[in-house]
């Protein structure tokens, strides 16, 4: 398909490649016009009719210039200055021809320079049209020395296969000109297409859940994506070395190159965090480089646990009516056999029942705030003010002692999120620093402060804290050391603080007794200090 000759669709190559070819007909001009006044007899230039040799190289001479004029105003339209310089040529060389002595001087076959030039410039389009001028114009002027200067009519089959020539070229470059659009719209309809690909491989990086690392054959790291950064707790810049940055990655990296298999399928990156490794070679073979895949391991389990805690909850929702009635007649039936019983050992089977069945009736109410999560109301509210309305409640409800749990904030920390929500979090939190603390002054403290411009509150307490292989699975539900608990206030208090746009974390103390966990709130500000 043929690009339209129309103005607005002539980009400035179009133009660049006129003025070229105007430059060698100013050249052109130029040399016939010092060689004409010069020597142009020696050189058979003129040798019929010097005057009008010389004549018709200085209006020649006249007309390049005059084209620059035309280029540089871009008036008239571009097919329009073509046409007029390659008719310029079809009419000046024939007259320079004639006036050199006809066909033995072989000025006529410049016009075969002129009928190339043509034709890719403008990409084959009427190439032979000016072909057939040429022809015609060559013959006009053959036929005019046969008849005014007696020329010998043999030199018509000189002219003829000129002519001829004429042709060819001329469907040579109307040709090479098609085959140069072709290949040039390929070249710009490939080139659309690896914009939209990279586009596109920039987009499925950035949003892959994955971390994708591409390194080369030497290990340097050529290409990565925010969940790599967020997994190596680094952000690697293009030219890295892989072993500089991360050995331990590069290691499993240079056995794989070595073997073909990784020494262990998952690779520790952090406390608690671990990624499934795979190794994907960017050609058939490892020499060119590869591409990492780091598979987040917690988000596996998390996704894992989503669904079982979904199918759990719809079960919870459909059997809790059915449940929770029949261990209310329990307990009921059970605290009426125990105002009757007298004997010891009835009393103490009979409070082992009445225990289980609350236990059992716990398990129901918490499975049953995991749909919660789905009917957070955030709102914005003063963070201290919260905070001592519930010290205050939590003392009473758990008969702490004086002094027990502090408090420690200053100023105001206005923050987003559910009261309801907040509350829970921290009963639960709260709760468990209580079972497990000293009970002493000072062994539950709250501490509001900021980090990096956000608003932080820290649950200390002075138990014995929790070890590294217990912190990994801290919030993963129905997982608890103690014999009475479900194992599910972490995870629920958790999920409140993630649907809230806040982050929950266990910070170990280092160096001190206890644990600590800490509620970073998303999108607070301070009103002040």
């Amino acid at each position: 398909m043929m690009l339209p000759l129309s103005p607005e669709n002539h980009p400035v190559d179009f133009w660049r490649s006129l003025r070229y070819y105007n430059i060698y007909r100013l050249a052109l001009a130029l040399l016939f016009v010092m060689l004409g006044g010069l020597v142009g007899q020696k050189l058979s230039l003129g040798a019929y009719n010097l005057l009008l040799f010389f004549s018709a190289s200085v209006v020649y001479l006249v007309a390049a210039l005059l084209s620059f004029v035309l280029l540089r105003m871009r008036k008239p339209r571009f097919a329009l200055q073509l046409a007029l310089q390659v008719c310029g040529d079809i009419v000046f060389f024939p007259i320079l021809s004639y006036a050199s002595g006809g066909m033995q001087s072989n000025v006529g076959l410049l016009l075969l320079i002129s009928l190339a030039a043509a034709g890719l410039i403008s990409r084959g389009r009427i190439t032979l049209f000016f072909a057939s001028l040429a022809s015609i114009s060559t013959l006009l002027a053959q036929a005019f020395a046969v008849l005014h200067d007696d020329a010998p009519v043999s030199q018509f089959v000189q002219v003829g296969m000129q002519c001829m020539a004429y042709f060819a070229v001329a469907w040579m470059a109307h040709s090479l000109a098609k085959y140069a659009v072709d290949s040039q719209m390929l070249a710009q309809r490939r080139g659309r297409d690896l914009i939209s690909m990279s586009e596109a491989n920039r987009l499925v990086m950035r949003d892959m859940q994955d971390g994708i690392l591409v390194v080369d054959a030497h290990g340097v790291i050529m290409q990565t994506n925010p969940s790599a950064a967020r997994l190596l707790r680094h952000t690697p810049i293009s030219g890295e070395l892989l072993s500089a940055t991360f050995p331990m990655l590069f290691g499993q990296y240079a056995i794989w190159k070595q073997n073909g298999t990784t020494r262990r399928d998952t690779l520790q990156l952090d406390v608690g965090m671990q990624a499934r490794l795979r190794f994907v070679a960017v050609e058939r073979d490892a020499a060119h480089g590869a591409v990492i895949f780091l598979e987040d391991m917690q988000r596996v389990q998390a996704e894992a646990q989503q669904i079982k805690l979904a199918a759990l909850g719809r079960l919870t929702a459909n059997i809790a009516h059915e449940v929770r009635n029949p261990l209310s007649a329990i307990s009921y039936a059970t605290e009426l056999m125990q105002e009757g019983a007298v004997d010891v050992q009835q009393q103490r089977l009979l409070q082992i029942v009445l225990d289980n069945t609350q236990r059992i009736n716990q398990i129901v109410q918490d499975v049953m705030q995991l749909n919660r999560r789905d009917r957070a109301q955030p709102e914005r509210f003063d963070l201290h003010e919260l905070l001592v309305t519930f010290v205050d409640e939590f003392n009473r409800a758990e008969r702490l002692d004086p002094g027990m749990l502090v408090l420690l904030a200053a100023g105001e920390h206005a923050v987003d999120f559910d009261r309801g929500h907040l509350r829970q979090v921290l009963w639960n939190l709260c709760g468990n620093a209580v079972r497990y603390g000293r009970r002493k002054p000072g062994s539950l403290m709250l501490i509001v402060g900021r980090e990096e411009g956000a608003v932080v509150l820290d649950m200390q307490d002075d138990g014995p804290g929790i070890s590294a292989e217990h912190s990994a699975r801290l919030f993963e539900p129905f997982f608890t050391t103690a014999a009475q608990g479900t194992g599910l206030g972490l995870y629920i208090a958790k999920e409140l603080c993630d649907v809230n746009g806040a982050q929950l974390h266990y910070r170990p103390r280092l160096g001190h007794r206890g644990a600590c966990f800490r509620i970073t709130f998303g999108g607070s500000n301070e009103h002040g200090e």
